[in-house]
């Protein structure tokens, strides 16, 4: 059974989230701060995170920071209407998604699901288990990204944006084609989520991200990772 923790110290919205979760059949953990969140996932690991931003203790986005140090766990974090610095910022601490509240069942399970079928999706690894451009290198039969001899770690969503690259270098890929393959049809528009994940993966991946040679910008078309010159 998917299990999820649901984090935010407000009982409100803790027994909506709750209530509406088990309803779809997911096995549903609680915790109030950030702290109480880490000791739980690091006890009982789960499929997916929902983490609200102001808790006391420890908010959502110190949170969401120390677990990205050491599991790739889908995060959606939970932001207040209208507070576009928090969505921003939690997705550059890497959030794989955010839910504004107030927000509905129907938008919160429709979150759940496609956050859930990005992460379980079964890889394609083609013929190769291996793929390099440059001085990067990717495993796919292990989900592992190296730079060099440097091990990168990729949150959940970050790995699979990287792989629409990999698997088609040398074509460029506008934003609509990206959010659609990665976030998922009804992700189209959502312009924002790619920019800072397009932003995040740069400094991860390259050498100078404002001069990047692995995922290039071309203006008012999108992205490519370019064929490599021989």
């Amino acid at each position: 059974m998917t299990k999820i923790l649901i984090v935010d110290d407000e009982p409100r919205y803790l027994r909506l989230l709750e209530a509406n979760l088990r309803t779809e059949g997911y096995e549903v953990l609680t915790a109030t701060d950030g702290l109480q969140a880490i000791e739980t996932f690091s006890a009982t690991p789960v499929d997916l995170i929902l983490m609200d931003v102001m808790m006391p203790k420890l908010d959502g986005f110190s949170a969401c920071q120390r677990i990205r140090e050491f599991s790739n766990v889908p995060i959606i974090i939970l932001t207040a209407k209208g507070e576009e610095q928090d969505r921003v910022r939690g997705l550059d601490l890497g959030a794989d998604d955010y839910l504004v509240k107030p927000f509905s069942a129907t938008e919160l399970l429709a979150r759940v699901r496609a956050v859930l079928r990005r992460s379980q999706a079964s890889k394609d690894i083609g013929q190769n288990r291996f793929f390099e451009h440059g001085n990067l290198r990717i495993d796919f039969a292990r989900a592992e990204v190296w730079r060099g001899n440097q091990p990168i770690f990729l949150s959940a969503t970050e790995y699979r944006l990287l792989l629409q690259f990999a698997h088609n270098v040398g074509t460029v890929l506008s934003a609509e084609d990206l959010l659609s393959a990665v976030w998922g049809a009804e992700y189209r528009n959502d312009k924002e989520i790619l920019w800072v994940s397009i932003a995040r993966l740069r400094q991860k991946l390259e050498e100078d991200p404002h001069n990047p040679k692995h995922i290039v910008t071309r203006s008012g078309l999108g992205y490519l990772m370019p064929p490599l010159e021989n």
